[in-house]
């Protein structure tokens, strides 16, 4: 339930921000005479409440508040994984001027754009996923002397 409330909350601020249109994104991340510097305020309006909420209250915490066991990540290492990840977000998030937050946001709204997006965005997740268990069963095999 606490997931749907804070979900719905993201998805408000986005749309009254209006960072689920594309050309606002894309105006903020093209540098020129009309550069648009709100997603710098919708950013820092987000870390405003993040940090703090974080701090005094995830980090604190072993258990949610439905007493799920709460896994924060350990791992400080930037991998290749990382960085690949990063790097097809990026560009994704520069082609398209939309990221998976807003693009759900829009997608709930019958945008024919976000609707291509989500399409790709989940064949993108599917693709992630092939290659993870791939990776992970060959990984088992050299572990266990099976040769391919």
């Amino acid at each position: 339930m606490f997931a749907l409330i804070a979900g719905l909350l993201f998805g408000a601020g986005l749309s009254i921000s209006g960072m689920i249109q594309p050309e606002n994104v894309i105006d903020f991340l093209v540098i020129k005479e009309s550069w648009n510097p709100s997603l710098i305020f919708v950013m820092g309006g987000a870390l405003l409440v993040f940090i703090p909420g974080f701090h005094f209250i995830v980090k604190p915490r072993s258990k949610a508040l439905n007493h799920d066991p709460i896994h924060l990540p350990t791992s400080t290492r930037v991998d290749s994984n990382l960085m690949i990840g990063a790097a097809l977000f990026g560009v994704g998030w520069g082609l398209g001027g939309i990221c998976p937050g807003p693009a759900l946001v829009d997608f709930s709204q019958g945008s024919l754009g976000s609707v291509a997006f989500f399409c790709a965005m989940s064949f993108g997740f599917w693709l992630a996923i092939q290659y993870q268990r791939r990776r992970s069963l060959n990984s088992n095999r050299v572990y266990s002397g099976e040769e391919r």
